[in-house]
């Protein structure tokens, strides 16, 4: 199995015994968790199981070392895969025959319309000429 651990630098690492002691259960997390995913039925939803433990131990990181910004700027270009910079989201939609599509990504609608037949079926001012 390839490692994971040589890809994570030594970001704020003093040369203490500490520092190498959290730089090797780093690379050992890094590991199990690279087989988790590659074991995994759903791989896409371990990663997302496994992404706020990582973005907290990446906090943490900046935290302690701010300078390593630019070195784990340049990680993420590095492992990010080609032509992938930014999620692209396409939707396509038809609609035909008088129909209505109500349309929204990465957000909320609401929608409070009520036709002639919306009216009646909500006891609005439809209903009664509908009892007639």
């Amino acid at each position: 199995m390839k490692t994971a651990a040589p890809r994570w630098p030594a970001f704020g690492s003093s040369g203490r015994r500490g520092d190498e002691e959290r730089q090797q259960a780093i690379e050992g997390q890094l590991d199990s968790n690279a087989q988790l995913v590659a074991e995994a039925e759903d791989s896409d939803q371990v990663r997302q199981t496994l992404l706020p433990l990582w973005q907290l131990e990446l906090r943490s990181l900046l935290q302690r070392d701010p300078a390593a910004a630019d070195e784990l700027r340049a990680l993420i270009e590095d492992v990010r895969p080609a032509g992938k910079s930014e999620p692209k989201w396409v939707q396509d939609v038809v609609v035909r025959d008088n129909a209505k599509a109500f349309l929204v990504q990465g957000g909320n609608i609401v929608n409070h319309h009520y036709g002639e037949e919306g009216a009646r079926d909500a006891g609005g001012e439809g209903a009664g000429r509908a009892a007639r």
